[in-house]
């Protein structure tokens, strides 16, 4: 299944995308794509649903942060062998980890503002992962039954916040709209191998990256075991796992994004995005 939310801002109503492309409601089912909704069963129930049965949404809606409440979004650093390269980086010897706030989630398609005193606004593709029941020590072999499913997801970083100021790298991660989300959740029965994804991202119509899951140092299943020795993973927790080559950090000279470029990006199977980059006055 496609799950979505759909509508204004803060009023999201969830949605499934039929077959034809056509946005259902699912409200007479669910509350929202998150919570109870996420798991398994809940899951299995849904996928039952004849979607022609179900109300078909007119127009073309804003399209909103696939999963709603989301109580962590984790992100893993240098977790692409080839991104690790083009930065001069040394693989980890374990995942790097750090917190994005989940105040910088916003869908898929919303604007994204660069932040006051900006100067290194960057991009990153991402697959996300988003646990559908509480996970607590659960081995790598067991590891993917607690998955929902996948998005894309843009970590969008501001490089000068990252690493040039004191403390850790959150502060440039976590700007308001730096956390798109979606389109869809697309459950984890329609993703074969997580492992061998193609991805893309363009700026202003030029391909940035273009890269594949297959290039990940540490896979989901391995990260979604090794965070949950360390805390709780809950349903609606996003863990977004790396990005592949090609972000402006890493070209020579380096390239930054600037108040009206447009970026378009994407991964095999789960959906893209489209955002243009303002200026937050």
């Amino acid at each position: 299944m496609k799950l979505l939310r759909y509508g204004e801002a803060g009023s999201e109503r969830p949605g499934l995308l039929d077959a034809d492309g056509t946005i259902r409601d699912l409200s007479a089912h669910v509350t929202d794509i998150a919570g109870k909704a996420l798991d398994p069963a809940s899951l299995e129930t849904l996928s039952k649903l004849d979607p022609q049965s179900l109300p078909a949404v007119s127009g073309k809606p804003r399209i909103g942060a696939c999963v709603a409440g989301t109580g962590k979004f984790i992100c893993i650093g240098l977790n692409y062998s080839d991104h690790a390269a083009e930065t001069g980086a040394i693989v980890p010897p374990e995942p790097i980890i750090f917190m994005k706030a989940s105040s910088a989630i916003v869908g898929p398609d919303d604007d994204v503002l660069i932040p006051r005193g900006s100067v290194k606004t960057d991009w990153e593709v991402e697959l996300g992962v988003v646990i559908g029941k509480t996970a607590k020590y659960v081995t790598e072999a067991e590891a993917l039954d607690y998955v929902a499913g996948y998005c894309v997801a843009h970590d969008v970083s501001e490089r000068a916040f990252q690493a040039e100021r004191q403390g850790q790298w959150t502060k440039g991660k976590s700007c308001d709209t730096f956390g798109p989300i979606g389109p869809w959740l697309v459950t984890k029965d329609e993703v074969k191998d997580p492992q061998n994804i193609p991805m893309w991202l363009k700026v202003n119509g030029k391909t940035m990256q273009n890269g594949s899951t297959k290039t990940m140092v540490y896979g989901v299943a391995y990260l979604v075991s090794y965070l949950s020795q360390f805390m709780s993973l809950h349903p609606g927790d996003i863990i977004s796992t790396g990005t592949p080559p090609g972000v402006g950090l890493g070209m020579k000279p380096p390239v930054f994004l600037k108040p009206g470029d447009f970026v378009e990006l994407g991964i095999e199977g789960l959906g893209m995005q489209k955002q243009t980059f303002k200026a937050d006055e």
